[in-house]
């Protein structure tokens, strides 16, 4: 055997063309896509065998090649164009956020999320919540928001996967060369590599620090697997979602604790702090433990402090999606923390029992956040109804519909996912600069100035990409497999380009029946084999290595595609990443998703291909239960609900055979001379409008700036700036909670029963008696609203009661005017709640006092 040496060259960039290493190290290019024509110029060769990742690029680039371009007039005019939007975009002051909000010019919103998907080629990000925050990240950029994302280096990423002859699955890892990414070392001020000790039980684990530029922000990394960890700790972050419930307590404790500490390293101090699901949810104890040492308070006006600069979103719709650690684990890597907080062990492990007030389930991180993060949201108008329903225990006593958990709908970034094509046929019809305001919905309606030829010719263009990848894949799984050469060969044939193309894309979760419409096979079948009108259906997805059920979806799907009336028209695709779901969600038709209605939180999945013209037909779950106008797709079933799930099957099935054979397929084959059906393509810019339009991460970053961000920044800049008023407000509590029992809404036994007029006035009033308690403490409220059949009071509103006189004996007599416009048979009572000026939400004391019999 031959002994060899090792030598590294690194091409050397010509002075004319040197910002081409720092927009290399830029995701800028990921959604300016124009920018990596640079490199394809150089060497289109050498660029699509890199996997388009300029980094890697610029390192095997041949040399006389980058002296070539320097000295070529076309690539230079292009280059200098490019550079000077990369540097206009860099050193732009006039952004959104700088406009709008210039009194909270100096905050900083620290972000914490467990993965981030940016690229393809950075392998930091499992599914939907990793693409939202990266999409997050890119419109904080482009909106200007002072914003410090922060999250974990995952060397082996993700799993790829690969559906083996039987459809079977094998999932394997591959480690990044981080030199060959995007990602740069953090250096400390001394100029070393920045290094974060973390204590675990026993031992300090050290984390290296990484940075990746997105635009105008830097995402923080932290990565364990450094020559100062032992071998067993360098691989806590090297799988995303990978090992046990250890590995991932171990992961939470990194992302939260160890981001903490990496950000007073970098000197950075957060104004306010948002969670990005329950992962991160160790971030509040952080926070209390800072604001403690720092300010020299109680545990009690910490965890005040911290509510006022905490925000919590939640991205699942079921108990089950939330990490609940043993509290024996809790015990293991917290054993000292109860202490350093001054609290007892049951009253730190209390902060995340479940709503029951029991810790026999576990340590539970969602609501650990939402007991201390002082705005809560979900991800979408149902889903934050699902969520006051699932989490309302958290505030016993209170109305669901005033659970203080509120929602702003996902969206995806604009320019990150609209096909190239598209996003140049936009530009040559829609206002300049029309990505810059991408959240405002009138910029949209220029959509209506694409004559429907170019619009349709696009949308082509985007098809035959996407069967070309397809067929890619398809190919290289069959070679792979050792498939005949024959059946290798059939797949240059495989799918017409001419045929109505339904996509189906997602993680393989049993809840999303990837399945379903197969239920009626004969039925599908029908379908799928109409000569006269042909559809075929595009699978992609993956279930997690852990879900045997998932797995056995996948199986089912390939089997399917395999039956002799559904071959080269059902087809399933391997490996599903942002790379195919680029081909997908712009090349396909119509895009199905029909999960069991209410289990989709929010899926971004259909945003992204209504943006692209592509036709949503789903289940009204989700963003799509408010997105759906019925002029912008078709919606399956309606928001029934079921008594079991074979009722919901049969009906949601039914439903998408019914829209296919009378809706769907005979509008897009309604074609005229033109090659194209007017009316579909009158759907696809409906489509681009109020999906592109709504959808969309500016607009989602709007909402959260409006709803959440500010309101926190400015509550911790100014009315919690102040320690002392924070223990008074701690000292009131205390005072509230000792009395509150003794509150009593005084009455006779029951509730006069009164009469009027539509749009009257009626006087109503009140008594309560307060104790030591005095009128300024609480809220009292008239409850009302509209008996249903079943006698449940419906359409529920409150207003406040005005206090009217002092009684005796610490009774107090409160009235208002009650005026209802509607007639029919409404119920009413009264109730009292603690208030001051400093609580965040009404209900967060989840103190509630009813008028009882």
């Amino acid at each position: 055997m031959y002994l060899f040496g090792k030598i590294n060259v690194t091409p050397r960039l010509p002075e004319r063309i040197s910002g081409l290493s720092s927009l290399s190290e830029n995701l800028w290019w990921s959604w300016n896509s124009y920018s990596l024509r640079l490199y394809e110029y150089i060497d289109p060769v050498l660029f699509n065998k890199v996997n388009k990742n300029p980094v890697k690029f610029l390192s095997e680039i041949n040399q006389q090649k980058l002296l070539s371009a320097s000295n070529d007039p076309e690539f230079l005019k292009e280059y200098d164009m490019v550079m000077e939007n990369f540097q206009g975009y860099l050193n732009n002051k006039d952004t959104y956020y700088a406009k709008n909000f210039p009194s909270e010019k100096d905050a900083v919103i620290a972000y914490f999320s467990a993965e981030y998907g940016l690229d393809e080629i950075l392998p930091i990000y499992a599914g939907g919540l990793g693409i939202l925050s990266g999409d997050h990240c890119k419109s904080a950029s482009d909106l200007g928001i002072p914003f410090v994302p922060v999250g974990l280096l995952y060397k082996d990423g993700y799993f790829n996967q690969e559906i083996n002859r039987d459809g079977s699955e094998t999932f394997e890892y591959t480690c990044a060369n981080i030199e060959d990414l995007p990602i740069l070392p953090v250096y400390d001020k001394d100029g070393n590599e920045l290094i974060v000790p973390v204590e675990f039980p026993g031992r300090i684990i050290y984390l290296k620090a990484w940075k990746i530029n997105v635009g105008r922000i830097s995402l923080y990394l932290l990565d364990s697997d450094i020559d100062l960890n032992s071998q067993i700790d360098r691989q806590l972050t090297l799988k995303l979602y990978g090992g046990n419930q250890e590995t991932r307590i171990s992961q939470e404790i990194i992302l939260d604790i160890g981001g903490m500490k990496l950000l007073e390293l970098l000197n950075i101090h957060p104004t306010i702090y948002h969670m990005n699901e329950g992962h991160s949810s160790f971030v509040v104890l952080e926070v209390i433990k800072k604001f403690m040492k720092e300010k020299g308070v109680s545990f009690e006006t910490a965890k005040k402090l911290a509510s006022a600069c905490t925000i919590f979103t939640t991205h699942t719709p079921v108990p089950a999606g939330n990490d609940i650690f043993p509290v024996d684990l809790m015990d293991k890597y917290f054993a000292s923390y109860s202490n350093e907080l001054g609290i007892s062990r049951l009253d730190f492990l209390n902060m995340g029992a479940r709503v029951d007030g029991s810790l026999n389930g576990g340590f539970d991180m969602a609501i650990l956040a939402l007991k201390i993060a002082g705005k809560k949201n979900g991800v979408s108008k149902l889903h934050g109804e699902v969520s006051r329903k699932l989490f309302g225990g958290v505030w016993p006593d209170t109305v669901t519909d005033e659970v203080p958990i509120t929602y702003v709908t996902n969206g995806v970034h604009t320019c990150t996912w609209l096909a190239p094509n598209l996003k140049e046929l936009y530009n040559a019809y829609m206002r300049p600069f029309w990505q810059e305001k991408a959240q405002d919905l009138e910029v949209w309606n220029d959509i209506d100035n694409i004559p429907d030829k170019a619009l349709w010719d696009a949308h082509v263009a985007q098809k035959e990409k996407l069967i070309k990848m397809i067929r890619e894949n398809i190919k290289a799984q069959k070679m792979r497999n050792d498939a005949p050469v024959e059946e290798i060969n059939e797949v240059d044939k495989m799918l017409n380009p001419n045929a109505l193309t339904i996509g189906f894309a997602r993680r393989f979760a049993t809840y999303k029946r990837a399945d379903l419409i197969f239920k009626d096979i004969e039925r599908i079948t029908q379908i799928l084999n109409d000569p006269a009108r042909p559809v075929q259906i595009i699978f992609a997805g993956k279930p997690h290595p852990a879900d045997v059920q998932g797995q056995e979806l996948v199986k089912r799907i390939y089997e399917i595609s395999n039956m002799p009336q559904f071959k080269g028209k059902v087809i399933l695709l391997e490996n599903y990443n942002m790379y195919v779901a680029r081909y997908l969600v712009s090349g396909v038709d119509v895009w199905l998703n029909n999960p069991r209605r209410p289990l989709e939180a929010s899926g971004t999945s259909g945003e992204k291909a209504g943006l692209n013209g592509v036709v949503n037909f789903s289940i009204l779950d989700g963003w799509w239960y408010e997105g759906f106008n019925g002029q912008n797709g078709w919606a399956i079933g309606d928001d029934s609900e079921y008594a079991n799930y074979e009722l919901q099957d049969n009906a949601d099935s039914i439903s998408i055979y019914n829209i296919l054979e009378n809706q769907i397929i005979p509008e897009y084959y309604d074609r005229d001379t033109s090659g194209f059906s007017k009316k579909w393509l009158k759907k696809m810019k409906n489509s681009i409008k109020t999906v592109g339009g709504i959808y969309n991460t500016n607009r989602m970053l709007c909402d959260y700036l409006s709803e959440l961000y500010i309101p926190q920044i400015r509550r911790t800049t100014s009315s919690y700036a102040n320690v002392d008023d924070i223990n008074a407000f701690v000292d009131w509590e205390k005072h509230i909670r000792e009395n509150w029992n003794n509150v009593n809404i005084i009455s006779s036994g029951s509730l006069d029963e009164l009469s009027t007029n539509a749009g009257d006035s009626t006087k109503m009033t009140c008594k309560i008696y307060l104790g030591n308690l005095k009128p300024s403490d609480i809220l009292l409220e008239l409850y009302y609203g509209k008996f249903s059949d079943s006698s449940q009071l419906v359409e529920s509103k409150y207003q406040p009661m005005t206090l009217k006189n002092e009684l005796e004996n610490n009774v107090y007599e409160y009235e208002t005017e009650l005026s209802i416009d509607n007639g029919g048979s409404y119920g009413y009572t009264f109730r009292a709640l603690p208030t001051h000026p400093l609580l965040i939400n009404k209900q967060d004391l989840s103190l509630v006092k009813w008028l009882e019999k």
